[in-house]
């Protein structure tokens, strides 16, 4: 399957088109085609995965019973194997003597994404059967979830930078149309229209960016010639600084960091399975993948090995408490998982700027599970508990009691997100904390920590307002179906176990060993597990927890603090600033685009007054013109006084030739024989 891993992108793209050729024909609209092309998929990138790891254990002689638990517990080689990756390619087309190429690149982080990817858009798929059933366009949203599908995999095959951008700019256009799924209310349109313009912000930079690493790289798009050609720093330093700050663009585009990041609440207009695929496995993991795929880029671009700051940390680590803050004043719970995530995407870029690959890329695969359960759990509280509704405010409350699966569930998916231990989410946030530190990076080793203590108070905010208390809906809440509460246990075991894979205190490092590069890639910093951080870590999630909890439960026991915003004008202050998201909003739509659209929207109606319309109707006062002279001198004048000229000669004639005509036999005999006789005449004279 290494070999034959082109085929896994493939399958969901003929589902695409089958779907919408006989997706109405068919019994469930289309969504058995999506439902088995998927299953398929994830089938063969569960055989990828077991052969890559079968390549790397025959590699580096990891047998025997100790070879599950990892090289912790192995005796060391003292060397370090290379394990190349899987590359296959083909001449796409040809340029002035250039030959671009096509094909796959199969590695450790590939064959992640792939498992990744097809897990959580099989169970998306599932749980949509139920969640969308009776839509008025449910098949043409599984086309466009498979559509969706096939472009991350594409992206996440592509085993060169042009390539890649193609996946990616599929990734945005079915983005475009899932988010803007019911369009016919305008502020669905309005999401829609939003996150493609934003994100095409970010792609402005990531093209050039490939540009710029296509030059210095030596004219050549190819990945692993790009990346071994940043190590070797070709060129100069100064050109893979460009080079890197480009892409860092592009990242913070398509994975929501600051200041790029308004677009992804907005995208919770879409149904919440595609919140789900979008926040979990595809469009935003996809910036996050293209900086640990050109790792080397960065890695020298930014000279991380030198520790300090960078901007690929610096970016990261704002965004990752800019993000915890709004969570904290939204009502919708869509949305408050949406800042999550953009907090969360923050770790992971923040992550990969003070060099911890590993740590990063982990959190990538843990978040994915975590994720996508707490997106298809609020999905399920939606459809099955608030009547539709996501406002934890107004229609939710108390419905641990009418929905334990989906109660429970969310409650494994927050403990992860929180980082608490034993969960998922502890090992891979631990790590990123941890080599942070050890790395040089010690002031993003407390952003992180902050970062951590805001994400366990907002959580517990979320699931007091929406599983305690009274319930404040109407209706009769009620356990999900089948189709819906399964994938939400499947999602709850990755999300309790997947941390175990590189759980690093119990000698177990597999995910550094399957994942991890050992082909054109740095010497990145591989921290040692530190019970102080990872303590402090878990006591700070914890006390948050606490925090938020006698916020809510104790209520009447705050004293001065309740109601302060109203009270305090900085505290009201800040909480509007919050409220009104920094801002940012404001600024792009009513600064940037009104000063650009109204001076562009003025312009273009001038010229369209003044010059479009003027050369229109000077055209049409000069048709008119032509049309009289041709009437009036050449059709009347002309043609037809030459038409009546005829006639009235020919009248003029006829009236002649009528005076011969008398009917007298004497006149004609007459005339006869004075005709002869003329003839006779004439033939004499001229002999």
């Amino acid at each position: 399957m290494l070999d034959l891993a082109w085929i896994i992108p493939v399958i969901p793209a003929v589902s695409f088109v089958l779907i919408l050729l006989f997706g109405k024909r068919m019994p469930r609209g289309g969504s058995e085609i999506g439902v088995a092309a998927l299953a398929a998929a994830f089938v063969l990138s569960c055989l990828t995965a077991y052969q890559w790891i079968q390549r790397v254990e025959d590699a580096t002689g990891a047998h025997g019973a100790l070879s599950a638990f990892g090289r912790g517990l192995r005796a060391s080689t003292g060397e370090e194997v290379v394990v190349h990756p899987v590359v296959h390619g083909f001449t796409w087309f040809q340029s002035g003597g250039m030959k671009f190429q096509a094909g796959i690149q199969i590695d450790g982080l590939s064959v992640l994404l792939l498992f990744v990817v097809t897990l959580v858009s099989l169970l998306v798929h599932i749980y949509s059967t139920a969640y969308l059933a009776g839509d008025r366009r449910y098949t043409h949203y599984f086309a466009a979830l498979s559509l969706f599908t096939t472009s991350m995999l594409t992206l996440v095959v592509a085993h060169n930078t042009l390539q890649l951008l193609v996946g990616w700019e599929l990734v945005g256009l079915c983005s475009f149309m899932l988010i803007g799924h019911w369009w016919e209310e305008q502020p669905n349109s309005d999401a829609a229209l939003k996150a493609f313009f934003t994100t095409r912000t970010g792609d402005i930079g990531l093209m050039i960016g490939i540009i710029v690493a296509f030059f210095a790289a030596g004219q050549t798009f190819d990945i692993v010639a790009t990346n071994q050609a940043a190590l070797e720093v070709a060129g100069g330093h100064t050109i893979w600084l460009v080079a890197a700050s480009c892409l860092l663009i592009g990242i913070i585009g398509k994975s929501g960091q600051f200041p790029l990041h308004t677009w992804l609440p907005d995208a919770m207009a879409g149904p919440t399975p595609v919140s789900a695929l979008i926040h979990a496995a595809t469009m935003v993991v996809a910036g996050v993948y293209l900086g640990a795929r050109v790792y080397p880029v960065f890695w020298e671009g930014f000279s991380i090995s030198a520790g300090g700051v960078n901007a690929m940390a610096l970016i990261g680590g704002i965004t990752i408490i800019i993000g915890a803050l709004l969570a904290f004043v939204q009502d919708d719970i869509k949305k408050v998982l949406a800042y999550s995530t953009i907090s969360q995407l923050g770790y992971m870029v923040m992550g990969l700027g003070v060099g911890a690959w590993t740590a990063a890329v982990f959190h990538l695969f843990t978040h994915a599970f975590f994720k996508a359960l707490l997106f298809l759990g609020a999905g399920s509280v939606s459809h099955s508990g608030s009547h539709h509704s996501f406002d934890m405010k107004r229609d939710m409350g108390g419905l641990r009691r009418y929905m334990p699966t989906t109660f429970w569930t969310f409650m494994i998916a927050t403990a992860a997100l929180c980082g608490i231990f034993p969960f998922a989410g502890f090992w891979s946030k631990d790590e990123i904390l941890v080599t942070a530190g050890q790395g040089g990076f010690t002031f993003f080793l407390w952003v992180g920590l902050v970062g951590a203590a805001l994400t366990a108070a907002y959580m517990t905010r979320c699931v007091y307002l929406t599983f305690f208390g009274e319930f404040r809906g109407h209706g009769e809440p009620h356990e999900s179906p089948r189709a819906i509460t399964v994938p939400l246990v499947v999602l709850a075991v990755f999300s309790a176990l997947a941390g175990l894979l590189n759980a690093v205190p119990f000698g177990i490092e597999k995910f550094k060993e399957w994942v991890e590069p050992t082909f054109a890639f740095p010497h990145v910093v591989h921290p040692d597990f530190s019970y102080a951080w990872a303590s402090v870590s878990v006591i700070a999630a914890l006390a948050a927890i606490a925090a938020a909890v006698f916020w809510f439960v104790r209520e009447e026991q705050l004293g001065a603090l309740r109601g302060l915003t109203g009270r305090n004008r900085a505290a009201g202050a800040a909480y509007t600033f919050l409220e009104n998201k920094y801002y940012l909003d404001h600024l792009y739509t009513g600064v940037v685009v009104g000063s650009i659209k109204g001076p562009i929207a003025r312009a273009a109606y001038w010229v369209n007054q003044n010059v479009i319309d003027g050369v229109l109707n000077g055209t049409a006062y000069l048709a008119r013109r032509a049309a009289r002279f041709t009437y009036d001198v050449l059709d009347q004048g002309v043609v037809d006084g030459a038409v009546n000229g005829i006639a009235a000669q020919t009248g003029e004639a006829g009236g002649l030739l009528r005076s011969v005509q008398s009917g007298r036999i004497q006149r004609y005999a007459l005339l006869l024989f004075a005709a002869v006789g003329v003839l006779s005449l004439g033939l004499y004279v001229f002999n």
